[in-house]
C-alpha cells in the first residue's frame, strides 16, 4: 500500500490547508479528487503560490484536481414507480471495474461494485450485503458473485474488507457481512459457489481475532479482541489514531473541544466508523457529548453476534469441504463466544441485549436495535427472542418502522431515525423465531414510508424519520444523502420474505 505522503489530497501542508480552510462544504470532497498533474508538480506550485496575496485555495484545488461528481438524480414520481426507479438506478450505482487513474484514492477491485450514492462514490463493506439482498431478488446473481470476488481480493490485499474501497479507509473494516453475502450465493447456486471463497473468509476471521493469543487477563485489549473471564470477545478498532482524512476538520475541531488525549479520541471516533454506526449515543459516555466517545471500551453485541455467525458458517462450510478438524475448531470458538455474549451482553432482568463496557465492568444502558442482530444470526434462545420482540413492539416501533435507539442525541444513528439494514435484520431475525406478524408489520410500515417519501420527492433516502415527523432522516456530520444503495436493496428484498 502506498504511503499517504505520495497523495497530495491525503497528506502534507496542502492537505491540511484545504481541509482546515473549509473550502468545500464536505471534507470528503477533496480526498476523493484526482490530481491533474504529478504530485510533486502540484506541491511545488502550491509552495510558489500559497503566499501570494490573491491566493485562493478553493480555486487552486479546482484547477489542480478533478472534483468528484454525484452520479444520482431525483426521479419524476408521477412518471414512474418506486420499484422501477430503483431498477433504473442500478445502472448509476453499479460501477465497472476499471484501472483507477494514478493517485486516485480508490482501491482497485476485480469485479463490478455497488456504491450507495450521494457523497458515497465508492463501495462500502456492509452496505454491499444489503444492496445484494435486492440484487438477488431481481436475478442479478452474477453481480453478487463479483461482489464476493471483490471482498476476497480486498482481504487478500489488506487483510480485511476495508470500510470502503478508498485508500483512506484501509486501516479499518466494517461489520463483517462477508459470510452473509456468501449465504446468498449458497441459496442461489449451492455450496460449490461458496467453497472458492473459504480461504478469504478464514483470513477475515483471523483479522477479527488477531491478538487472541497475546491478549491477557491483565491488559485484556489487543486490537479488536478483548479477553474476558468467559473467553475472547470483539470490539471495534482502527489501526490509525489520527484525524480521519475524509473528516479532518471535524475531528480536529472535536479534539479542540476536550482535554482528552487526541490519539484516544481519534481512535474512538475511527472505531465508531468501523461499526457503521457513525455516530450514535451507543458509543458515548454522555449522550449529548461526542467528545465522550468511548467505542474501544465497549464490546458491541451486534459485532459479536456477526462474528459468531462467521464462526458458525465456517464450521458448517469446512465440514462440507472435508475439513472436520477446522470445522470443530470454529464450532468450539462459536460456542464459547455465544456463552460470553449471554454473560456480558444479555440482561435477563431487562430482557434485552446491551453493549458491555469492559473497562468499567458493566453493561451500558443504551437501548438500541443492535439487539436484533443476535436474532438475525440465530444465537438467541427462544426466551431471549420473545423478550426482544416484545420490547421492539412496545418501545421501538413507530408509524414508519423502528427507531434506531431510544435516545434523541442529534446523532444520525439515534432516535428518530430508522435505517434499512436494521429493518432487514429485524425482519429476518423475527421471522426466524416465528414472529412473522410483527416482522410483517415492521417491514410494511418501513416500506410504506419509503414509498410515501418517494411519491413526494422522487428520492430514495439514506435514512428516514420513522416517528411521523419530517419523514426525512437528519442529524450527524453531513447532510442527508440519497441514492441509496442499501435502502434500494432492502426495499426490493423485504416483500420477498412474506410473499
Amino acid at each position: 500500500m502506498s504511503s499517504f505522503a505520495t497523495y497530495p489530497q491525503l497528506a502534507g501542508e496542502l492537505f491540511e490547508r484545504v481541509q482546515l480552510s473549509e473550502a468545500f462544504d464536505d471534507s470528503k470532497a477533496f480526498v476523493d479528487t484526482i490530481p491533474e498533474d504529478e504530485a510533486e508538480a502540484i506541491r511545488n506550485r502550491f509552495e510558489r503560490e500559497r503566499t501570494e496575496p490573491e491566493f485562493d485555495v478553493e480555486e487552486f484545488v479546482i484547477d489542480a484536481f478533478a472534483l468528484p461528481e454525484d452520479p444520482v438524480t431525483a426521479a419524476d414520481p408521477s412518471r414512474t414507480s418506486m420499484e422501477r426507479y430503483i431498477d433504473e438506478l442500478w445502472k448509476h450505482l453499479i460501477q465497472q471495474p476499471t484501472e483507477e487513474p494514478e493517485q486516485s484514492t480508490l482501491l482497485s477491485v476485480p469485479g463490478r461494485y455497488v456504491i450507495p450514492g450521494g457523497r458515497f462514490r465508492e463501495s462500502y463493506y456492509w452496505d454491499t450485503y444489503f444492496a445484494a439482498t435486492g440484487l438477488a431478488v431481481t436475478g442479478r446473481i452474477d453481480l453478487i458473485d463479483e461482489l464476493a470476488e471483490n471482498n476476497a481480493a480486498l482481504i487478500e490485499e489488506y487483510g480485511c474488507v476495508p470500510n470502503g474501497n478508498r485508500l483512506y479507509y484501509s486501516s479499518r473494516s466494517n461489520p463483517p457481512m462477508f459470510c452473509h453475502l456468501l449465504d446468498i450465493l449458497e441459496n442461489e447456486r449451492g455450496l460449490e459457489a461458496v467453497q472458492p471463497y473459504l480461504p478469504a473468509l478464514r483470513r477475515e476471521h483471523e483479522f477479527w481475532t488477531d491478538g487472541t493469543e497475546t491478549a491477557t487477563a491483565d491488559d485484556r485489549g489487543t486490537r479488536r479482541v478483548v479477553r474476558t473471564d468467559e473467553g475472547v470477545l470483539n470490539r471495534y478498532w482502527d489501526d490509525r489514531a489520527a484525524p480521519r482524512e475524509e473528516s479532518y476538520q471535524e475531528d480536529v475541531t472535536l479534539a479542540d473541544e476536550t482535554e482528552r488525549r487526541d490519539r484516544r479520541l481519534y481512535r474512538d471516533v475511527r472505531a465508531a466508523c468501523e461499526s457503521g454506526w457513525d455516530f450514535s449515543s451507543r458509543w458515548l459516555a454522555d449522550d449529548d457529548d461526542l467528545t465522550s466517545i468511548r467505542t474501544t471500551e465497549l464490546l458491541p453485541v451486534d459485532l459479536n453476534a456477526l462474528c459468531y455467525a462467521m464462526e458458525e458458517k465456517l464450521s458448517q462450510w469446512e465440514r462440507t469441504a472435508g475439513n472436520p478438524d477446522q470445522a470443530e475448531r470454529y464450532a468450539r470458538v462459536a460456542h464459547e463466544r455465544r456463552q460470553a455474549i449471554d454473560t456480558y451482553c444479555w440482561d435477563d432482568e431487562a430482557g434485552f441485549y446491551f453493549d458491555y463496557c469492559w473497562t468499567e465492568g458493566h453493561r451500558t444502558d443504551s437501548w438500541s436495535l443492535a439487539a436484533v442482530v443476535p436474532l438475525f444470526c440465530g444465537l438467541a434462545t427462544d426466551r431471549q427472542a420473545a423478550a426482544v420482540a416484545a420490547h421492539l413492539e412496545e418501545h421501538f416501533l413507530h408509524s414508519g418502522g423502528l427507531v434506531t435507539t431510544l435516545t434523541e442525541s442529534g446523532e444520525q444513528w439515534d432516535y428518530p431515525n430508522g435505517w434499512a439494514p436494521l429493518h432487514w435484520m429485524a425482519a429476518v431475525g423475527l421471522r426466524q423465531y416465528g414472529y412473522d406478524e410483527l416482522a410483517e408489520t415492521i417491514a410494511g410500515r418501513w416500506l410504506d414510508l419509503n414509498r410515501d417519501v418517494f411519491d413526494r420527492t422522487g428520492l430514495m433516502l439514506e435514512k428516514y424519520d420513522v416517528t411521523g415527523g419530517s419523514d426525512a432522516g437528519g442529524g450527524g456530520e453531513y447532510p442527508l444523502q440519497f441514492g441509496f444503495g442499501w435502502t434500494n436493496g432492502v426495499a426490493l428484498a423485504l416483500p420477498s420474505l412474506f410473499y
